[in-house]
């Protein structure tokens, strides 16, 4: 199965300031979202922002995925780039270097969890999605690694995409050297697997803020 690798730090800077005039998507993620091994345009989340115009007319997309990024990276963050972007909608697909580091499924749970918090209670849509690990982590954490993710959204009512990797993971070829990271030709897959979650977001009414349900604590996960 193909995974995420930790790769070069690029972060999209900017200052705090008021929430913009157009609606805005914050993509908040890794490597997958980061374009790794790909040029500038090539990559599903630069694809998504080119068919905006056409597919939702005024939404602005922000990219603030980080190559290598763990989920204690992106709570750490969020704050700072929710009151940089004031989205609409977030986009989380954090989770996948927490795996491949064996990093404790507790832990990242917890950290996913005050980015989604933080990113309700600013007024976003949150669209969670997934990632999986190979059975050599052994069954125990696979299962509860990839629990976390449908059982925080299922908690915290956000949308949900299962794996993004789901439409190309079976196919070596999609891949790069690395097997972990895919081409730029199956870049469109992708963008429109996530399509299938985020497109019906955007035509929804906005939310309130501070409309994020009470937290709850959190199952306890194996990992």
């Amino acid at each position: 199965m193909a995974l995420l690798l930790a790769g070069p730090t690029a972060l999209a800077s900017g200052a705090t300031g008021p929430a913009p005039a157009s609606p805005t998507i914050l993509v908040f993620g890794d490597s997958l979202s980061a374009g790794y091994g790909l040029a500038n345009g090539q990559g599903w989340v630069a694809l998504t922002a080119a068919q905006l115009p056409r597919t939702s007319p005024g939404w602005q997309l922000v990219n603030a995925s980080i190559s290598g990024e763990t989920s204690a990276g992106g709570a750490a963050r969020i704050d700072a780039q929710l009151a940089r972007v004031h989205p609409r909608v977030l986009v989380l697909a954090l989770g996948a270097n927490d795996g491949l580091r064996g990093l404790p499924v507790k832990e990242m749970r917890g950290n996913l969890e005050r980015i989604i918090v933080a990113a309700q209670k600013a007024g976003a849509q949150v669209l969670v999605i997934g990632m999986r690990m190979p059975p050599n982590l052994g069954a125990k954490y696979t299962q509860a690694f990839e629990a976390a993710f449908a059982d925080l959204s299922k908690q915290y009512h956000t949308a949900y995409l299962p794996f993004l990797l789901a439409p190309v993971a079976a196919d070596r070829s999609n891949f790069q050297e690395d097997n972990l990271h895919p081409v730029a030709a199956v870049q469109p897959k992708l963008r429109d697997y996530v399509w299938t979650q985020l497109g019906p977001m955007l035509r929804a009414k906005p939310v309130s803020a501070q409309a994020a349900p009470p937290t709850r604590s959190a199952k306890r996960s194996g990992g």
